[in-house]
């Protein structure tokens, strides 16, 4: 397990604003638009813990192999693993990282795919497409 940090803002326009993403198709077709999208999903999520007074217990996962899962969240003892991708179209095999939180020896809870479908919709057992907009 690497242990480096992942910077996040809070806030997405001054994200844009600094790194010179000044309209809508720089953000939507740049080469950085899906680190855009998980920064404002990690964002998101984590300012709905804040706004009910509680602390998140949130970390992103990337082991020497390079598999990464882009956000894991801990509550009572268990890990609910997420991804982030800029697609409308998920397939099971986007989560295949999932299977390394085994190696934890934690509870793992029902994982999600943070993505641009319609509505939640299973992609295995363990795993449902989300849409950006539940967020």
């Amino acid at each position: 397990l690497i242990k480096t940090p992942k910077l996040y803002f809070m806030d997405t326009g001054l994200c844009s604003f600094l790194t010179g993403w000044l309209n809508a198709d720089v953000l939507e077709r740049g080469a950085m638009s899906g680190a855009m999208l998980e920064t404002f999903v990690v964002a998101e999520i984590m300012k709905s813990y804040i706004h009910k007074g509680r602390r998140p217990n949130m970390y992103f996962y990337r082991d020497k192999e390079k598999r990464e899962i882009d956000l894991i969240i801990e509550e009572n003892g268990t890990i609910y693993p997420i991804e982030i991708k800029k697609t409308a179209s998920p397939s099971r095999s986007i989560c295949k990282e999932f299977d390394v939180l085994s190696k934890l020896k934690m509870p793992i809870g029902h994982g999600g795919v943070i993505c641009f479908v319609n509505t939640q919709i299973p992609l295995s057992k363990d795993v449902d497409a989300i849409p950006v907009s539940y967020i």
